[in-house]
C-alpha cells in the first residue's frame, strides 16, 4: 500500500491507542519538500523543540530527519516508520538506553527487541558481548583522539583466507627496505639514543602487522609512496580497505571504509566520527553503514561502562568489521617499525 500522510496518520493513531506510553505522542510534522521541511526544522530551533520530522514522496516514500539535513532513515515499509516514530519518542524522553528498550518492548515485544539490536527488523534472542572492550580495538580510541600514536590507522584485507603482505605493503608505503627486511620493530626505533632520536623522527615513521584478518599500517603525514604503482598495489589482493584518520587541532576524525573499489557511505560526503552521539545511530537507518549502527547499539547496551563514544565506536568496527591491533606488541614495543626511506 502507497503510503500518503492519511494512511500514516491512521496507523500511527491506531499505533498510539495500544499502549499509554503513546498516549500523547503525536505524528511527527509530515512535509512534501525540502523547503518545507527546512521551515519546519527552522522553526523547531527557535523554540528550542528538536525531534523527528518526516518527508514524504510522491511515490510514498517515507524519509526521516533530524533537522533539515541529517536523514536518519528511508522506507516505504508502514511498520516500519511506526517502529521508528516511536523509537524517537521513547528517546526523548530520557533514561537509558535500558530503559528506552523496556519502554519499547511494553509497547511491542518486537520492538524491544529491535532497538536492543539496532536494526529495523526483529532478530530474535541475541547474546550479550562479555568480553572486555578494551582488548581490542577500543583500547588505542583514547589517544589516537590526540594523534597518538599516530594519526592514521589503515587496515586492509584481501579475498577470505588470504592475508595481504604486511612488509610488502609497507614498502610499497615508502618503508625503509633495510629497516623492514631487518625485522625492525619499535622497541628498536625507540632505543635508539633513550628514544630522543624517535622522538624527533616519530612523524617520519609507520607500524605496521596483521590481526583480526586484517593488515595494519600506521603512520602520521602522507606516505612518501601513497601513490605508487597502481600495479603493485593491485597485486597485493586489496579487496578491502578501512581508513581512520584524525585531526585533534581542527577537531576532524574521519572513518572511510572502502569495498571493491567503492566508497560505502550511502553516497554521503566525508564521515565523521563526532556525527556519533550516544543512542543516536549516526548512519542511515538500512542503509550501506547500517551494520556499524547496529553494532553501535550493541556496544552501548552491552558496555554501559565505556562513557567515551570514541571507545564505543572503535569497538563497534571491531564487532562489525572485525577491526584488531595488537595491544601487548604496542605496550612492549614489539610491532614491527620502520622510518620512511630517505626521510
Amino acid at each position: 500500500m502507497e503510503i500518503t500522510k492519511r494512511t500514516l496518520a491512521g496507523a500511527w493513531q491506531r499505533a498510539a491507542a495500544r499502549h499509554a506510553l503513546l498516549a500523547g505522542v503525536g505524528l511527527p510534522p509530515v512535509t512534501y519538500s525540502e523547503d518545507e521541511l527546512e521551515e519546519w526544522a527552522e522553526r523547531a530551533e527557535e523554540t528550542g523543540i528538536g525531534g523527528l520530522l518526516l518527508l514524504l514522496d510522491e511515490d510514498g516514500t517515507v524519509h526521516g530527519r533530524h533537522g533539515p539535513y541529517q536523514e536518519t532513515f528511508t522506507t516505504r515499509d508502514v511498520e516500519q516508520v511506526l517502529y521508528l516514530i516511536a523509537e524517537a519518542a521513547m528517546r526523548e524522553r530520557g533514561g537509558t538506553l535500558g530503559e528506552v528498550a523496556d519502554a519499547l518492548g511494553r509497547i511491542d515485544p518486537a520492538w524491544g527487541r529491535r532497538f536492543r539490536a539496532g536494526g529495523l527488523n526483529d532478530p530474535g534472542t541475541l547474546d550479550a558481548c562479555r568480553r572486555d572492550p578494551l582488548e581490542g580495538l577500543a583500547w588505542i580510541a583514547g589517544s589516537w583522539r590526540e594523534q597518538a600514536p599516530y594519526t592514521t590507522l589503515a587496515f586492509f584485507r584481501t579475498a577470505p583466507g588470504r592475508t595481504v603482505d604486511a612488509e610488502r605493503l609497507a614498502l610499497l608505503y615508502g618503508a625503509d627496505p633495510a629497516q623492514v627486511a631487518a625485522g625492525t620493530r619499535l622497541k628498536d626505533l625507540e632505543a635508539v639514543d633513550s628514544g630522543r632520536v624517535h622522538w624527533d623522527r616519530q612523524w617520519q615513521s609507520c607500524c605496521f602487522g596483521t590481526a583480526g584478518g586484517w593488515t595494519f599500517l600506521l603512520h602520521h603525514e602522507t606516505p612518501p609512496g601513497a601513490y605508487a604503482d597502481k600495479e603493485a598495489y593491485a597485486a597485493l589482493g586489496i579487496e578491502e580497505s578501512v581508513w581512520l584518520t584524525a585531526t585533534s587541532a581542527k577537531a576532524i576524525y574521519t572513518f572511510d571504509y572502502v569495498r571493491d573499489g567503492r566508497r560505502v557511505a550511502d553516497d554521503m560526503g566525508a564521515v565523521e566520527l563526532i556525527w556519533y552521539e550516544h543512542g543516536r545511530a549516526p548512519f542511515l537507518r538500512g542503509g550501506e553503514l547500517d551494520f556499524v549502527n547496529r553494532a553501535l547499539r550493541r556496544a552501548e547496551l552491552d558496555h554501559p561502562e565505556l562513557t567515551s563514544t570514541f571507545e564505543l565506536y572503535f569497538h563497534a568496527l571491531e564487532e562489525s568489521l572485525g577491526l584488531r591491533l595488537p595491544r601487548r606488541d604496542f605496550a612492549e614495543g614489539e610491532v614491527r617499525a620502520a622510518y620512511w626511506a630517505g626521510a
